[in-house]
């Protein structure tokens, strides 16, 4: 199943009814953090999620995501987590670090605790390039978060 098909079934079927979702945010770059969390909890309202089902994590930046990703899907709390934060390429090899280490991170979480975790960490070339990107990525995210929820309860048949 595609992404396109995963993101068509959430909004469908609305999904997100009764799910419990973790979302990390790294606040470096906080207007942009704070745009792609309100995107975010919109389409996750749109897709059933309550409110009050929705708990919100500030992180310093995208490579404190990973240790409060591990710690929120070891809790078993939370049916999906998000992490959504903003990378932008700067002079240095630091670009490199912080983008190939938060992205290797979220998803040794995601394995080794079947807790499905969409990656909204931009990693852009400059501002403009994440300001036409964050919307779209947030709202992506909820719905792969979602998605990916139904998906898994389908193969394990729960």
């Amino acid at each position: 199943m595609g992404l396109q098909n995963l993101e068509q079934q959430a909004l469908d079927e609305k999904d997100g009814e009764g799910l419990k979702v973790g979302i990390v945010i790294a606040q470096f770059n906080k207007s942009v953090a704070d745009s792609m969390h309100l995107a975010c909890v919109d389409q996750l309202v749109t897709l059933g999620v309550r409110p009050d089902d929705i708990a919100n994590v500030e992180v310093p930046g995208a490579l404190e995501i990973p240790i409060v990703l591990d710690a929120m899907a070891k809790a078993g709390n939370f049916d999906t987590l998000v992490a959504l934060g903003s990378v932008i390429r700067g002079e240095t090899y630091h670009f490199e670090i912080v983008a190939n280490e938060s992205a290797r991170g979220i998803l040794e979480v995601q394995l080794n605790s079947g807790t499905p975790i969409a990656n909204g960490i931009l990693t852009c070339e400059n501002i403009d390039q994440v300001l036409e990107r964050m919307e779209q990525k947030s709202k992506e995210c909820a719905n792969v978060a979602v998605g990916m929820v139904s998906l898994l309860d389908k193969i394990y048949e729960r």
